[in-house]
């Protein structure tokens, strides 16, 4: 019996494309332009996987994944887009899209992603999404993160709103859970919220709800956040990228502990605990207008600082095994050990990119792997880092003509201001601020 699968895409040459290619290869095919088809589709067939585009006419594919998986419909989905950024990836995913495909799509890595994809399906439930919580992640022993332990360990019965600071990667929603599985709440829901991916446009609608009919694409009522989170525990990660506009309702509903979802009249109370994080300097962007110094204070009522690997590089060797385990689990691969010279190798990275960054090198490294053993030659993305980060420290802003510095910045990002600022070794609102004090172009 061939396979069936749903295409969401409103670029047609691209979807008949895609038709034509699956047809040749057995699967009964359902093509899709926009939202209101795909979501008609969806309620008349069943589909063993759905292909959808992440911009569509009348809304976009996390939308739609976000309709099924209330609706408990656990097709396997796969979000395409030639928007790709890390951010729109991560909240994909937490949205339970299986994958991530950027356009142009290559047959080969289409058909790769296939495979994974009803491979995954096939698995028993347990194993069908491996999520990060306090009981699957090891924790570590060094004195530094013992200290954020005992912090967690004193908050987490209260009712305390909290801010977790720390550098990207280090495992601030880790921490966030498990402030939540040791407090009264650990029977309720914990919801994560990527900041940076809400738009002040349709942040109401994720974080407080809407009412069919409300906006174009509000094609059913659909429950927010915090009304999906009662009782339990909303976490709000990066919430410094959180739009302006939308953190003067945020603030009404944190002390409130009211919402009023879109289109509607009507308030519903709701009992959240907030637990929010960030790896910016809040109160630099409350200096710079970036952020409201009322809700700084509302969800900082305790803070916990998370130490960055480099750190705590006493516990990379217990982090390392657990990411070879994961990897060996999700590639197949029966790698068991970790060479003392590779550990050594570890060691000796800078990490900007924290644990994050030490799991995705594992996992590469055990790919490389041709035994049952990672060795130093498994790691030659290290070395590239290493050189990267030498030119780096060459570039950074120093004390002098810094408008000339700035322009080479500038010349060696072929003007990537974000480039530019990491070059430099400052933060891109730094570097705006430097070259408006130095008349230089913003555009």
């Amino acid at each position: 019996m061939s396979k069936k699968i749903l295409i969401v895409d409103d670029d047609v040459a691209f979807g008949v494309m895609l038709k034509t290619w699956f047809q040749k290869n057995s699967w009964e095919t359902v093509l899709a332009s926009n939202l209101e088809q795909a979501v008609a589709a969806s309620k008349t067939a069943q589909f063993d996987l759905i292909l959808s585009d992440l911009r569509l006419p009348d809304g976009d594919g996390i939308m739609f994944l976000t309709s099924l998986r209330e609706k408990k419909i656990m097709t396997p989905f796969i979000i395409m887009t030639g928007y790709a950024d890390v951010q729109t990836a991560v909240n994909a995913i937490k949205m339970g899209a299986f994958d991530y495909l950027k356009k142009p799509i290559t047959p080969t890595m289409l058909e790769q992603k296939i495979v994974s994809a009803l491979s995954q399906e096939n698995k028993a439930a347990p194993k069908a999404k491996t999520e990060v919580t306090a009981k699957t992640m090891v924790k570590g022993e060094s004195q530094v993160i013992q200290r954020v332990y005992k912090h967690v360990a004193l908050v987490a019965p209260t009712k305390m709103s909290v801010l977790i600071l720390g550098e990207s990667g280090t495992g601030k929603e880790y921490i966030a859970r498990m402030i939540h599985e040791q407090s009264g709440r650990k029977d309720k829901p914990f919801i994560a919220v990527d900041c940076g991916s809400l738009s002040k446009e349709l942040a109401p609608s994720e974080l407080f709800g809407h009412l069919k009919g409300s906006f174009t694409s509000a094609i059913a009522d659909k429950r927010g956040v915090f009304e999906e989170a009662k009782g339990g525990t909303v976490f709000l990660d990066e919430v410094g990228n959180l739009p302006y506009e939308v953190q003067k309702q945020l603030l009404r509903a944190l002390q409130e502990q009211k919402v009023r979802p879109v289109g509607s009249a009507q308030d519903i109370n709701v009992d959240v605990r907030i637990i929010a994080a960030t790896n910016e300097d809040l109160e630099k962007a409350i200096e710079n207008g970036a952020f409201r110094e009322d809700l700084y204070h509302r969800i900082n009522e305790f803070s916990i600082d998370v130490p960055p690997l480099r750190e705590r590089i006493d516990d990379l060797p217990e982090f390392a095994y657990h990411f070879l385990q994961q990897a060996d689990e999700e590639l197949g691969k029966e790698v068991k050990r970790i060479s003392a010279e590779a550990i050594d190798v570890l060691k000796q990275h800078r990490w900007d990119g924290n644990l994050r960054e030490l799991r995705n090198v594992i996992r590469r490294a055990t790919l490389f792997a041709e035994n049952e053993e990672i060795t130093a030659d498994n790691l030659p993305v290290l070395a590239s880092r290493r050189q990267k980060e030498q030119d780096a420290d060459d570039m950074a802003l120093r004390p002098g003509d810094e408008k000339e510095q700035i322009l080479n910045a500038l010349r060696k990002a072929r003007g990537n201001k974000t480039v530019a600022a990491k070059l430099l070794q400052i933060d891109r609102k730094t570097l705006y601020n430097k070259m408006h004090l130095y008349g230089m172009d913003l555009d």
